[in-house]
């Protein structure tokens, strides 16, 4: 008798168990958890790839020092911005109405070119 009712608890704490399991697993592969699942693995992806540009960005910069120091150029040389970008002379000028072929009165047409 004891024996019987051992084995019947057991079977009844193990349908439990399983059920709460399924349960959960369930839950866990519903719709809007693997939304907030996948968005917070995005997020973490992003600063992992944030993180990464600023020290090949640091790297960068640390090796363009030492680069600077062992050829001695340590100033910007003479006739150029020290700033980004090109001195003035280099830019490209800007096209004036004249050089647009295409526009609102004027489609584009293929043959033109030819």
């Amino acid at each position: 008798m004891f024996r019987r009712a051992f084995w019947f608890t057991t079977g009844a704490a193990a349908g439990v168990w399983a059920t709460a399991k399924v349960q959960r697993k369930l839950r866990s592969l519903a719709p809007d958890a693997l939304a907030v699942r996948a968005a917070g693995k995005a997020v973490d992806t992003g600063h992992r790839l944030k993180d990464f540009a600023l020290d090949v960005k640091a790297g960068m910069a640390q090796r363009e020092g030492e680069l600077n120091d062992a050829l001695g150029l340590d100033a910007p040389p003479p006739g150029k911005a020290a700033g980004p970008g090109l001195p003035a002379q280099a830019r490209r000028p800007q096209l004036g109405p004249a050089h647009h072929r295409q526009g609102p009165d004027r489609p584009y047409d293929r043959n033109e070119d030819h």
